[in-house]
């Protein structure tokens, strides 16, 4: 009796450690599943993070903002290559639109850059120089641009421009304010405003300036969306008719009284100013331009006009001059306007024209334009 309870005590005893090393394997087992399980989502969660990081990095590759360079030219783009060197150092920072004469075409015929191939907008006019078609032009060239959401500013240039800095020093310059560079002051010349605009555009709002100006994306959508300010400038705003066309309309005894307005030179200055947009502008423009009074001997031909840069005007000391212009004095507003970038004095010009051809390469062959090449840009 006694064996009997002593075998029933021993297989109870087996049975009790048995089942504790079941447990003891079960809870080793279900501690060593759950690690290879938090192992495993750890291992995907940083998965995740990392794949997340790849795509903000990648969004914000994409979502760097650009500037588009509007150009308008009659054909070709001249200074081609000169622009073809400074967009190398680009990266994905720009865009291209040209508007020529219409109907003309960037192809491998017509231009020996790859950034000006396929850059001519498809709606151009037919642009006279003095005449509202100019504005027209510009109002084209920014309707195409603004269609790319990424660019944020807007560089107006005429096909014989020239960069003066490379790329990444333009870039940083313009993208470090908010502002626009808009070249307008107060214009006191008698002849240029024409009183029947009133009170449309009332002569407080007058404004006149450079076209070759910078505008960031808020002040181009103002200038597409203006319906008010462009129909009295098509309208009362005119160049003055040169003598031999005066038989083909009414002319004054007195032809000092007739207006003299050129488009371009007020619209953009004038409509900021009429929006009362004017504390958003940097008030200049970033594209030097040397001006000659004519020597022509019939006063109604004299005025003043760009100087042209030719093969001998080219040289190293020029471009150096232009470069340490650091201030400009506007006489109507006897005001001075002391270049800056990012808070510290700086020089005034990014741009300058009037440039031939052959001028403009030799100032890219003499080196005389700085390193304005750099690795290869995709952007166009």
């Amino acid at each position: 009796m006694k064996r009997k309870v002593v075998l029933q005590q021993q297989k109870s005893f087996k049975y009790k450690w048995k089942r504790k090393i079941l447990s003891l394997m079960f809870v080793v087992g279900v501690c060593f599943g759950t690690l290879l399980f938090v192992q495993t989502r750890y291992n995907d969660v940083v998965e995740l993070v990392s794949f997340q990081k790849q795509l903000v990095s990648q969004s914000q590759v994409k979502e760097i903002p650009k500037i588009a360079f509007l150009f308008i030219a009659r054909n070709r783009m001249p200074l081609e290559m000169v622009w073809d060197a400074f967009f190398r150092g680009g990266d994905s920072k720009f865009s291209i639109f040209v508007h020529p004469r219409p109907g003309f075409l960037f192809n491998k015929a017509t231009t020996r850059s790859t950034y000006f191939l396929d850059r001519q907008v498809n709606d151009s006019i037919q642009v006279d120089w003095g005449e509202a078609s100019m504005i027209e032009a510009e109002r084209i060239l920014l309707r195409h641009a603004l269609s790319d959401p990424l660019n944020d500013r807007f560089v107006f240039l005429s096909d014989s421009c020239i960069p003066l800095y490379n790329f990444s020093y333009t870039y940083d310059y313009i993208m470090s304010t908010s502002t626009s560079f808009v070249d307008s002051f107060a214009d006191t010349k008698e002849g240029r405003y024409n009183p029947k605009m009133h009170p449309v555009i009332p002569v407080h709002n007058w404004r006149k300036g450079s076209q070759w100006g910078v505008l960031t994306r808020k002040h181009a959508k103002v200038v597409v969306e203006d319906e008010i300010v462009l129909p009295m400038f098509r309208k009362y705003c005119k160049k003055k008719p040169l003598p031999e066309f005066w038989r083909d309309q009414h002319i004054p005894a007195d032809t000092s009284k007739i207006h003299n307005c050129i488009p371009d030179e007020h619209y953009v200055q004038t409509l900021l100013a009429q929006k009362g947009l004017e504390e958003e502008l940097t008030r200049r423009s970033l594209t030097h331009t040397s001006w000659d009074i004519s020597n022509s001997k019939a006063p109604d031909r004299r005025g003043w006009h760009p100087v042209t840069y030719k093969y001998s005007d080219a040289t190293p000391m020029l471009i150096k001059f232009i470069k340490e212009i650091d201030n400009i004095y506007y006489e109507t507003e006897y005001r001075r306007e002391w270049c800056s970038s990012k808070g510290k004095p700086s020089t005034c010009f990014l741009f300058a024209r009037k440039f031939t051809r052959p001028a403009a390469l030799r100032l890219l062959n003499l080196s005389a334009l700085g390193e304005l090449r750099g690795q290869n840009a995709t952007s166009r």
